[in-house]
């Protein structure tokens, strides 16, 4: 069985530069899977020198559009949101392009609040909407060795007695 590393791994982006990998998870609600599928296109080049993950209709939609491998998880109202969470939790996630429908209910909002706090909770960077997924890509940290100060939750499980 092959050992998965932590440190990101350095490859060769199609410009010719080298990069610190980082594992991207990108997830769109319906009405905005055309605008990440046009952002994913934009920033294919940079995209495609990172692992990528995505819910399942997304996921499958970026494989066509990319030509490349997603690792795609269950569909978002299946557990794929949980699924990511997870991920996140185990810290296998540097980065969440999350492109939600903010003017439409959604059957598995909690799961999606879930996924968001989780997030937060572990201080990885998360945009929203293209304008902050804009940022986030075009920052010279996508490219180098970056770890994200992570919380001290003593406090919080000392309250618990965990």
């Amino acid at each position: 069985m092959r050992k998965e590393s932590k440190e990101p791994m350095e490859i060769i982006s199609s410009d010719g530069i080298k990069v610190k990998s980082k594992n991207i998870a990108l997830v769109a609600h319906d009405n905005k899977k055309k605008d990440l599928l046009e952002w994913v296109k934009f920033n294919e080049g940079t995209l495609k020198s990172h692992k990528l993950f995505a819910t399942g209709t997304t996921g499958k939609l970026l494989e066509k559009e990319l030509s490349t491998k997603i690792h795609k998880l269950q569909r978002g109202p299946l557990g794929g949101d949980l699924e990511l969470g997870a991920y996140i939790a185990k810290r296998k996630i540097d980065l969440l392009i999350f492109f939600w429908d903010p003017l439409e209910a959604q059957p598995h909002d909690p799961d999606i609040k879930a996924l968001l706090r989780i997030a937060v909770v572990w201080n990885i960077p998360v945009a929203c909407n293209r304008a902050t997924a804009d940022y986030i890509i075009s920052s010279p940290l996508i490219t180098s060795f970056y770890k994200p100060l992570l919380p001290n939750y003593s406090g919080y499980l000392k309250r618990l007695n965990v």
